[in-house]
């Protein structure tokens, strides 16, 4: 297969800088710019004319760097150039974050002392009573039907950390464009000022009542588990911690696809995960679900889980009880011998390639670290048959925006009061199913983000799980669910 050129030895959109030059107005002075864009391996991108006269130019000159400090090394190479002032520099990424990325607008305009006199005082007073005589009409006269709360306490943020809750806020505000962009949903950002459990529980059900779902994000293991499972129980509406899920939801799509292509059965295959914190566990027990017999579970120390014939049934219903997180098992390398899937969920760069050989022929390999793979993507791709990373510049991007989205919107149409485990196989299910038999590939495992079949296939899925399942408040026909999740 064959990965396009991309390492971090090579310039990337991620770091792509705007530099406003002054260059004096005679010929060949762009020349000399480009030239030593070159020098520098540095991207050149768009050239824009800001003003001229007999004296000097002024262009915005945009290039792609491969991170911050090679982006400071090029600005001083052109600092340095003879007739040539760097007026300003500005980062691409930083300006679309300006102000913040969301803002809240009315449905329609309150240009009239009648339509203010209905949607505030005294119309609204009517409203307010009708939901007070019978709560549940909240779900059709507020916001509540179709808005979810991304709560965060900055714990883990992108796997960078514990960055705390003002960090966590551009991450969340991401989030919550993607929920409107892809699903139509009003998501809100919560970063909490507290990291206690029991604070962070008692935040959530406070504000409940607005929300028709609760997203948790970037909360640390092993508390995620218990803030989760706490929520779940105590609130009639979803709660899905999507670090753990979504990541599951995602992989389990991509491994059946890619199962496809090697012509073998979940049951009958080896899996290996490496990283047990929140994704980890939770694509463990997603996999277990599926019908997956044999898993090794690896953390720092080792292997803490080896799922066999014997403690299948117990792995399956508590996961977490058979984790032994104290013992020093055998090493990842020594794990991966016989292997026939590694799915990677830990940090970048603790495999070498030749290690992937260990593993049998036809081997499928995960390596989702961000912003660095566990092995090396150029080097470890030709020895499998299928590779997937959580990089967007890579082929096979195995992602949580495909499952998100579309397992909200479900759940929201039917007023699901869970996500349970059926909707979550049921998601997987969909964004599997969307890649025909003749389209499958290697380096085409699962959709694109931005198909649009993605979110009306996984929202249906999940809706008719929930109605299934007796979590769904709400019914919907064939018909009526088809418009609704097209909208």
């Amino acid at each position: 297969m064959g990965f396009p050129i991309m390492s971090e030895d090579v310039p990337y959109a991620n770091y792509r800088l705007t530099a406003r030059l002054e260059l004096r107005n005679r010929p060949g002075a762009f020349a000399a710019v480009a030239h030593r864009l070159a020098r520098m391996r540095a991207n050149l991108g768009a050239v824009d004319l800001v003003s001229a006269d007999r004296r000097c130019v002024v262009r915005d000159v945009t290039f792609d760097v491969m991170s911050d400090l090679h982006g400071k090394r090029v600005i001083r190479a052109l600092s340095a150039l003879r007739g040539v002032r760097v007026v300003s520099v500005s980062d691409q990424i930083f300006l679309v974050h300006l102000g913040g990325k969301l803002r809240v607008e009315s449905k329609f305009p309150v240009t009239t002392r009648n339509r203010l006199s209905m949607v505030y005082t005294p119309g609204v007073a009517r409203v307010a009573e009708a939901i007070a005589r019978d709560p549940a009409r909240a779900h059709t006269l507020t916001i509540k039907r179709n808005s979810v709360a991304i709560v965060s306490d900055g714990s883990a943020v992108l796997g960078l950390g514990n960055l705390g809750a003002a960090a966590a806020l551009p991450v969340l505000e991401g989030k919550a464009m993607l929920f409107r962009e892809f699903a139509g949903i009003d998501a809100w950002p919560v970063a909490l000022a507290t990291q206690d459990p029991d604070e962070i529980v008692r935040t959530v059900e406070r504000i409940a009542p607005v929300f028709g779902g609760i997203n948790l994000e970037d909360i640390s293991a092993p508390r995620c588990f218990d803030i989760e499972s706490r929520l779940a129980a105590s609130l009639d509406i979803p709660v899905m911690h999507d670090d753990q899920h979504g990541t599951a939801i995602v992989v389990l799509a991509a491994l059946r696809n890619a199962l496809r292509l090697v012509r073998r059965d979940m049951g009958a295959v080896r899996v290996v995960v490496s990283g047990v914190g929140a994704a980890g566990v939770a694509c463990c027990r997603m996999l277990l679900m599926a019908g997956v017999t044999r898993l090794a579970a690896c953390g720092r120390r080792g292997v803490v889980l080896e799922v066999g014939p014997k403690n299948l049934r117990r792995a399956r219903r508590n996961l977490l009880g058979e984790l032994d997180r104290s013992r020093s098992g055998a090493p990842l390398r020594q794990a991966l011998r016989g292997a026939d899937v590694f799915i990677g969920l830990s940090q970048g760069n603790i495999l070498r390639p030749w290690d992937l050989d260990a593993m049998r022929r036809n081997r499928i390999v995960f390596a989702m670290a961000n912003p660095d793979p566990e092995v090396d993507p150029m080097k470890a791709v030709r020895r499998c048959r299928v590779f997937a990373t959580g990089r967007s510049d890579l082929p096979n991007q195995i992602n949580n925006a495909l499952a998100f989205p579309g397992v909200f919107r479900g759940a929201l149409d039917v007023r699901a009061s869970a996500i349970t485990d059926t909707m979550k196989l049921a998601a997987a299910g969909a964004i599997a199913a969307l890649i025909r038999p003749e389209q499958l590939n290697e380096e085409y495992i699962v959709p694109s983000l931005f198909d649009k079949r993605v979110v009306p296939a996984v929202a249906a899925a999940v809706a008719r799980a929930a109605s299934a399942g007796g979590v769904a408040r709400r019914s919907l026909s064939v018909l009526s669910l088809q418009s609704i999740v097209h909208r």
